[in-house]
Order: C-alpha cells, then structure tokens, then sequence
C-alpha cells in the first residue's frame, strides 16, 4: 500500500522506543499518525511534535481500546495500518528461591502483550474490512505486531515474555487467513537487541557486551531500522502471514 495523505495509520506503545520510531517514520512520509499509549506525557508530546493524534488506552482493556480507535479514527478516519509495539517484560522465574513464580505477574505479561495485541489487531481489523478496498487487488489494510526473539529462544527469567511472545508468533498465520479474503495482511516482526528505553538504561560496557554477542553486525539494533521493516511490510503485498526476525542472526543463549 502507499503511504502517504491518504493513509491513517494507529501505533500502540507509539510514545516511546520501537513505537515512537515508526511513528515518526510514518509521519515523515506523510501519513496521519495515531499513538495509543497509557504514557500521556509522552504520547501527547510526540503527537504534537509528528503532528499527529494521540489516544490514552490500556491495551490489555478491549474498552479501553475501543474508545481509542473512535478517538483517533474521528480524528484521521479509518486507519489501514495498525502496528503493535505496546509491550513490558519484567523478568522472573519459574521457581526462584523456593518460590513458584507470581501468577498474577505471568498474567499481567499475557495480557498486556498478547492480548493487548490482539485487542487492537482485532478491532483494527473490524473496522479495515468494513472500509473500501484500496486498489485493483483488494487490499483494506495492514496489522504488524512485534513479537521477539525470545519467542523461540527465551532467556533464563523471561518465561511469561517467551509465553506472550510466542503466542503472538503463534497467532500471526490464522489471523492473516482469517483475514485474507477481506484484503486485509497480517504479518510479525520478532527483533532480536535493539537500543530501546530499557536496554539504554543499562551502563554502556553492558550495552556494548549485549551488541557484541549479535552476530553481524555486531551491535544493537537501531529503532530506525524497526521502523525500516515495517514500512516495507506495508508496501511490499506479497508480505502476509510471516514471522520476520530481525536480529542480525544472533541465537540467544540461556543466559
């Protein structure tokens, strides 16, 4: 699909990190911009700054999400493209000092990032598939969520990460083939380390140590480079129903 005036497109977790770059990468090619975020500081800053909208929403609540998309579809239409970077990853273990890891913590992890994907994916896609086509081959629409790396290899302590990852790599096929006869692609993007909020918080020796390990090339991922693929995937068609990972081949190691 072309971006431009035309496209409206909604980011979650769009007020900081992998979000905030695709947002301004998308604004920058001229597309109306819609950030759900529950940061209102934040999100409100970077929509003033992109000049696009924002929507105070908790992705992991299917109301919450509901009325950010009347918010921001009053404000650009109805959006084409939906990209899911609202995530958290707080790190524990199934058992650490004698003690069975935080049921509720697991919960919360599921629920803000696969369910919080799925909530904006879903309700994306409702309105997508009631909208007009956009072209000759019929295509509505575009929802890019972002898994991980450790969706297939999860690290000691990131077992409620891996789960939630790995659900959403696992829910990327059936959606896009729910989906494909109304037009509408899904695809998954699994990054491996990049330079985001949380790993900037760490000493740079340790920055500059986790870099060293990716393959090549040898450091962090830049979120621009995020931001690069997704806008590939929205104007590349033949790109629905993959798991992309984009890690410079690096394997994670257990610890």
């Amino acid at each position: 699909m072309e971006i431009g005036r035309d496209m409206a497109i909604v980011v979650s977790g769009g007020a900081s990190g992998l979000g905030a770059a695709v947002a301004r990468a998308f604004a920058q090619a001229g597309a109306r911009v819609g950030i759900f975020d529950l940061d209102e500081e934040g999100g409100k800053a970077l929509a003033a700054e992109i000049g696009g909208a924002f929507a105070p929403v908790d992705v992991a609540d299917p109301v919450s999400v509901a009325a950010g998309f009347r918010a921001l579809r009053a404000a650009h239409g109805q959006e084409r493209v939906m990209v899911n970077c609202a995530g958290i990853g707080p790190a524990a273990k199934t058992v650490s000092k004698g003690v069975a890891h935080d049921a509720l913590l697991f919960e919360k992890v599921i629920h803000v990032n696969l369910l919080g994907s799925f909530n904006c994916a879903s309700q994306a896609a409702a309105g997508m598939v009631a909208a007009e086509p956009l072209g000759a081959d019929g295509a509505r629409g575009v929802i890019v969520n972002t898994a991980s790396v450790a969706a297939y290899e999860g690290q000691v302590g990131q077992v409620a990460y891996a789960a939630s990852k790995g659900g959403i790599v696992g829910m990327t096929l059936p959606m896009a083939r729910d989906l494909a006869r109304d037009g509408v692609r899904v695809v998954t993007i699994a990054p491996g380390l990049f330079r985001t909020p949380l790993l900037e918080g760490l000493p740079q020796e340790v920055q500059d140590s986790l870099g060293a390990q990716v393959p090549f090339p040898s450091r962090l991922g830049e979120a621009g480079e995020f931001a690069a693929l997704v806008r590939h995937i929205v104007e590349n068609p033949m790109l629905n129903g993959e798991v992309i990972r984009l890690d410079g081949a690096i394997r994670m190691a257990p610890r």
